[in-house]
């Protein structure tokens, strides 16, 4: 496999973990370097960690992996998105936004088990894992830092319900993950 195609395959990858970066951004205030690093870390870590724990996985669990996978991240997005709507209305102070070690491992989670299920596909195909889980990681750890950058400068615009944006966006990624899982 070329690294052309594992770079493409990096950027799908890394693409919910742009947009929940991108929901993050729009509700941290003030904007602080260290929170949205963590952020960015932790999507980079899970989509490559995940990547090579498919591929050390390999054949033999894969039809469980994908089975499932959809279904777990679509529930962990929903909660987490719904969490951030309630919160939007004055509900329970403890946010998304917080980006608490829980929170952040949920969302690593939950935006990188297709990635599980791409490093099993690569056992498949007999490729070497160490410069694509690499690079899926990296990809994933520089537009998820792009994206907490551009949503906070998003969220600063006036009469925005910035955690109800937020939490929409995710729950929509929970749903077009189960919906694309489904029609498949």
């Amino acid at each position: 496999m070329g690294t052309g195609t594992i770079l493409l395959i990096a950027v799908g990858l890394a693409m919910d973990s742009l947009a929940v970066s991108v929901s993050g951004g729009i509700v941290m205030r003030p904007f602080r370097w260290g929170q949205s690093l963590r952020l960015a870390v932790t999507m980079g870590l899970f989509q490559g960690g995940m990547t090579l724990l498919g591929w050390a996985l390999g054949v033999g669990f894969s039809s469980y992996i994908t089975a499932y996978d959809h279904w777990i991240a679509f529930l962990l997005l929903t909660f987490l998105g719904g969490k951030m709507i309630y919160e939007s209305f004055g509900g329970d102070e403890e946010a998304v936004s917080s980006f608490s070690l829980k929170t952040l491992v949920t969302l690593g989670v939950a935006t990188s088990i297709d990635a599980l299920a791409v490093g099993v596909s690569m056992a498949f195909l007999k490729t070497g894992i160490g410069l694509p889980a690499l690079l899926i990681g990296l990809v994933t750890f520089v537009l998820s830092l792009a994206g907490v950058c551009g949503g906070y400068h998003f969220g600063r615009i006036k009469g925005v319900n910035v955690e109800l944006v937020g939490g929409i966006i995710l729950i929509a990624i929970g749903v077009k993950i189960l919906v694309e899982h489904l029609s498949a």
